[in-house]
């Protein structure tokens, strides 16, 4: 993983959980992330994503932080 590919990941998984219409409801903004990076990511940008929180996930935002372990939930089984 490059350090562009990690940096724009992190930008557009920011993104999405800033533009989530359920803000104000941190459950929610969690499943409507989490279910828009299973419909729309690569398997190898979800594990790139997972891969990097893992390794401390500078510049995540709070919620992509919690989108992403529930993400890494998801894929344990396939791991």
């Amino acid at each position: 993983m490059t350090k562009e590919s990690t940096t724009h990941l992190v930008k557009m998984i920011n993104q999405i959980a800033a533009n989530c219409p359920f803000q104000g409801d941190p459950a929610a903004v969690t499943e409507a992330t989490t279910n828009h990076i299973h419909k729309f990511w690569a398997h190898s940008m979800k594990e790139d994503i997972v891969a990097y929180l893992e390794s401390g996930g500078e510049g995540l935002s709070p919620a992509a932080v919690e989108a992403i372990r529930a993400l890494d939930a998801d894929l344990r089984p396939t791991r």
